[in-house]
């Protein structure tokens, strides 16, 4: 196998707002994101990507190797196919090198991978490839494949614990050599440790390894008192300051993390600098999270939690749920939010002393008590770009492409949104005062 491409499919709109910016695939669980798992398991000449069509200028900027949605590819040679929400059990990626085109793997009902003949490309278009690719399906001899079809994005933070876990035992082949640990604090395993050798730790640092392995990666920063208990993952960069980190929680590149995280995912360039509690959450790039915001991630009566999507609640069937917060999003100080919530991209959050609505829709603010849309896109272009140049990063201009293309997708769910707090807290509807947007 020398050719392989991952797709979306229709369900990657239920990964809002987290997808809002990348593909499923492109969402971090455990140690890597589905393309990078794959990618590192098996080895191919080229491959290509199947994605939203509004996504592919950002997509190419970051990986200029990818064949996007090129048809003309994929008549050029038989291409292994695999669906992006498919988290594979580890025993099943290296059987994916050997899938012939007389089977196809099934979650269920859906498709997990297919061997797409050259002659089959044809069938797929940008407006249509689910109903090719099951309909290519439908020829072919099922078999169940192993491990988790991902639905939503609490799925993720709910499936990390196992999956760093898997990734750990994934890469015990492949992984560089560790740093000494005779200075380190391990409790635990130590052969579950894996420290890159350009990282640095302060003395008075603890690594608990008796749940799962801890992974440390290059050019990471752990100050002294942090506390990290496995399975864990600190990605390139990472700089942890007097954090107590426990377990199942994924720092991606260049975090800047302190006070209290559990079993989340901070998917990179994501500040939580101060104290505060994350739990249960996944949080994306370019957030900004000020000092002892924090979020709950269990109700009194424990009862399943309910997270609205786009504004529309969804029960997840699970106790155990936090926040879900977009690209660009700043918290100001004291934000507290509350069981399942959700917050779009570059959206403005000011507190008022109480739990804040549990759907802020992208391009929002909620600020004096209210939500509203007073926002304008090229001070949060501003905003944006300032923030990641202290990053030596820029906000490229298919980003805010794509941004401004999410600011109209977005409109009537940001009205619906703010009509329904304004009720719901008795407000007449009446313009939000044009107020200046704190920067720090």
């Amino acid at each position: 196998m020398n050719r392989l491409a991952l797709f979306e499919d229709r369900s990657a709109l239920q990964f809002t707002p987290i997808a809002l910016m990348r593909p499923v695939f492109e969402l971090l669980c455990g140690q890597y994101t589905a393309r990078e798992r794959i990618l590192k398991s098996v080895p191919v000449e080229e491959w290509g990507v199947l994605i939203r069509p509004a996504l592919t200028e950002v997509y190419a900027e970051e990986f200029p190797e990818a064949r996007i949605n090129d048809a003309i590819w994929l008549s050029e040679g038989p291409t292994l196919l695999i669906n992006g929400r498919w988290l594979p059990a580890l025993h099943e990626i290296p059987c994916l090198a050997d899938v012939t085109a007389e089977s196809v793997g099934m979650m269920g009902d859906t498709v997990a991978y297919l061997l797409l003949e050259p002659e089959e490309a044809a069938l797929l278009t940008t407006d249509a490839w689910d109903d090719a690719i099951q309909k290519i399906a439908s020829t072919r001899k099922p078999v169940e494949v192993a491990g988790t079809e991902l639905h939503f994005p609490w799925d993720l933070v709910n499936q990390n614990r196992q999956q760093l876990v898997d990734d750990f035992a994934l890469s015990a082949s492949t992984r560089p050599a560790t740093a000494n640990l005779d200075n380190l604090t391990v409790v635990g395993p130590s052969d579950l440790v894996q420290v890159d050798e350009s990282a640095e730790i302060d003395p008075f640092v603890v690594l608990d390894t008796r749940q799962g392995p801890i992974v440390i990666d290059r050019d990471a920063r752990i100050q002294a008192f942090t506390r990290i208990e496995g399975p864990a993952y600190i990605g390139p960069g990472t700089q942890l300051f007097r954090a107590n980190v426990k377990a199942g929680t994924t720092a991606g590149p260049h975090c800047r993390l302190g006070g209290e995280i559990e079993e989340s995912i901070l998917h990179g360039y994501a500040n939580k600098y101060h104290d505060g509690f994350l739990g249960h959450s996944y949080i994306c790039p370019w957030v900004n999270l000020g000092a002892q915001t924090s979020n709950s991630d269990l109700k009194n009566d424990y009862s399943p939690v309910k997270v609205p999507l786009a504004g529309i609640p969804i029960d997840t069937h699970s106790v155990k749920i936090g926040c879900f917060i977009g690209d660009h999003t700043k918290t100001a100080l004291n934000s507290l939010f509350n069981t399942g919530s959700s917050v779009g991209v570059m959206s403005m959050v000011l507190p008022v002393g109480e739990l804040l609505p549990k759907h802020i829709p992208s391009f929002s603010r909620f600020w004096l008590g209210r939500i509203d849309s007073q926002i304008d896109i090229a001070d949060l272009f501003e905003l944006a770009d300032t923030s990641m140049r202290r990053r030596d990063l820029s906000l490229t201009a298919a980003q805010r492409l794509l941004l401004v293309s999410l600011l109209e997708e977005t409109v009537e769910e940001r009205e619906t949104a703010i009509r329904w707090w304004d009720q719901k807290r008795g407000i007449a509807p009446a313009a939000s005062p044009q107020l200046p947007v704190e920067r720090r």
